[in-house]
């Protein structure tokens, strides 16, 4: 019983991992590099140099899986790429990173292993570095680049993006795509505005659509665009088979991250007191 995993040393390969050496799969290879992009919470800078990194990650996770012998490659994708296949036109500079997304998902498919597709919401998490960056922004009153409050995005916990690889990993799901997102699509706004009231913030400030080229200095004009582009209403399918997220909308994910933050900040108080 063994699985390797293109990527490991990104933020899911880091939450991932732990889950694959207790697991059941048996040989099977994981490929999650460039899913640090695959976020809202980075103001775009993770999409810097996207195509060839991404494109040479699934290069390498092809090659290491055959070295493996892996009896199956799952590889980990873009849900919002959903909104592309519904006639909407990607401008540059996502354009080509969405090109990217979509030939990496070609070559794992057509490769020489047994391979599937799973298309994730846009990751959050209490192990997302820029997600307590956000908590440190809001607490000192800053505001953020919120886009159009009324573009529906799909989302998705880090731990329900582990659950969902898992379960893909099956030898009938070989040659298929699937989707893994919760179940509400929500706008960037009211997901961050969400959190900074349960972070002590109660009316956060949003940056004017008018400052658009002066935020540019600090914020990617990709982020920019995703934060304006509405998903297609509901969560997109054919969804991972016998999947279904802990939290569905990700109010209650948010929830769920502030009350760990909590217990963790309890703890350490208990033990600098002892």
């Amino acid at each position: 019983m063994k699985s390797n995993i293109t990527g490991l040393h990104s933020e899911l390969g880091s939450i991932f991992a732990p889950s694959v050496v207790e697991g059941a799969t048996q040989n099977i290879h994981f490929n999650l590099v460039g899913q640090q992009a695959n976020s809202l919470l980075h103001d775009g800078h993770a999409w810097k140099d996207f195509p060839q990194r991404a494109l040479a990650g699934a290069r390498r996770a092809v090659r290491e899986a055959q070295v493996g012998e892996a009896s199956m490659l799952v590889h980990a994708s873009f849900a919002f790429v959903h909104a592309f296949e519904r006639q909407v036109r990607p401008k540059e500079p996502l354009r080509e990173s969405v090109q990217a997304i979509l030939a990496c998902e070609e070559l794992v498919l057509r490769g020489p292993l047994p391979a599937c597709v799973v298309r994730l919401g846009y990751l959050y998490g209490p192990d997302s570095a820029d997600l307590r960056a956000y908590r440190r922004a809001f607490r000192l009153g800053r505001p953020y680049w919120s886009g159009q409050p009324r573009a529906p995005q799909y989302h998705l916990h880090q731990a329900d993006a582990v659950t969902a690889l898992l379960l893909a990993a099956t030898p009938s799901n070989a040659g298929k795509t699937f989707y893994a997102t919760d179940g509400m699509p929500v706008s960037f706004t009211r997901m961050m505005d969400a959190f900074a009231q349960r972070v002590g913030r109660a009316s956060p400030m949003h940056l004017p659509l008018w400052l658009r080229p002066l935020a540019h200095v600090f914020i990617r004009e990709e982020h920019m665009q995703q934060t304006a582009l509405a998903m297609p209403p509901g969560a997109p399918s054919p969804r991972v088979p016998g999947w279904k997220p802990r939290f569905a909308d990700c109010r209650l994910g948010l929830d769920d991250i502030v009350a760990s933050w909590d217990d963790m900040g309890a703890q350490r108080v208990r033990q600098k007191a002892r």
